[in-house]
């Protein structure tokens, strides 16, 4: 007998359909790992993200309300920033989740808080470790198409413990100008087994009271270009206190930070970030763009044979 789950698309850093970044959002009740996967590869978005209750927990784990998954149409991630927003904007369409409410997420990356306060969505980022990069720069370079005077030779690449690696250049002009080489930036992210994604940012911004600007290329999850990411803009702010673009003296700090511009979907994400506390957290709006019912693929499509689904 046929299965059938609602699944809705929302856009999520943006209060206007077709803006931000696109993500699927069902309940997981059922689903298997391989028709979740089959799933998010069907929507074709950059994530598509499952949401399970959960009613108990292991003994002394802090309770959590939700196990929530993230898949890519290629594979399952351990987080994602757009995806969560998504994911809170969804529970608030189906009551589940009201003004003022803070729940936790079961995920890959531990139990992160989230909340929705005043017509925006709060999600928890893991606090990352973080190093400058050493290795070969120019072929990084050359892969993403930045002349190296377009780089401040001053500020180091730095390499977050999410395996995203930082590059800083002048100018917003020279950032929009970009054009990858995607299979290249592929192979050095598989040959290397360094990075697995690459953040490029400028201080110069399209809003003047936002600080930064940035583009995310992920071809190792995927996804050539992501349009607004949550997991990167986060620890960027990490990144820029690194740098010295930023001064921490221990206070909360909130910075509005800009992507997907380029792209034509652009998203604004708010990171406030405490030291003192060791807390990270990114915020912002959410748009539904639509409500759909999706017939899950049968249990006897949904195996694996020599690595493909069948």
């Amino acid at each position: 007998m046929e299965k059938k789950i609602n699944i809705f698309q929302v856009d999520a850093f943006t209060d206007k359909p077709f803006q931000g970044n696109p993500a699927g959002v069902a309940f997981a009740d059922g689903l298997s790992t391989v028709q979740m996967q089959l799933i998010a590869k069907e929507m074709n978005l950059p994530e598509t993200a499952f949401i399970r209750k959960l009613s108990s927990q292991k003994e002394g784990q802090i309770k959590a309300d939700y196990n929530l998954r993230w898949f890519t149409p290629t594979t399952e991630v351990e987080i994602c920033g757009h995806a969560t927003i998504a994911s809170l904007h969804f529970l608030n369409e189906n009551n589940l989740l009201k003004d003022g409410q803070e729940i936790i997420f079961n995920t890959l990356s531990g139990n992160l808080k989230c909340r929705f306060k005043d017509g925006k969505y709060f999600m928890e980022i893991p606090v990352y470790s973080m190093r400058a990069f050493t290795g070969d720069k120019e072929e990084i370079l050359e892969a993403l198409g930045i002349k190296k005077s377009e780089c401040n030779d001053s500020v180091p690449f730095i390499l977050v413990q999410n395996n995203y690696l930082y590059i800083n250049i002048k100018s917003l002009k020279a950032l929009h100008s970009l054009k990858p080489d995607f299979k290249k930036l592929l192979k050095l992210s598989l040959s290397k087994k360094v990075f697995e994604a690459v953040a490029v940012y400028t201080l110069e911004t399209v809003e003047k009271e936002n600080f930064a600007h940035s583009r995310f290329f992920a071809p190792f999850y995927g996804i050539d270009e992501d349009p607004v990411t949550g997991s990167m803009n986060g620890p960027l702010i990490q990144v820029l206190i690194n740098a010295g673009f930023i001064k921490d003296e221990g206070e909360k700090l909130n910075y509005t930070f800009e992507q997907g511009d380029v792209l034509g979907r652009r998203g604004r994400v708010s990171v406030i970030y405490s030291s003192a506390k060791n807390e990270l957290y990114i915020s912002g709006n959410a748009a539904t763009v639509f409500k759909g019912e999706m017939t899950t693929p049968s249990p006897e499509r949904s195996t694996l044979k020599n690595g493909e689904f069948s």
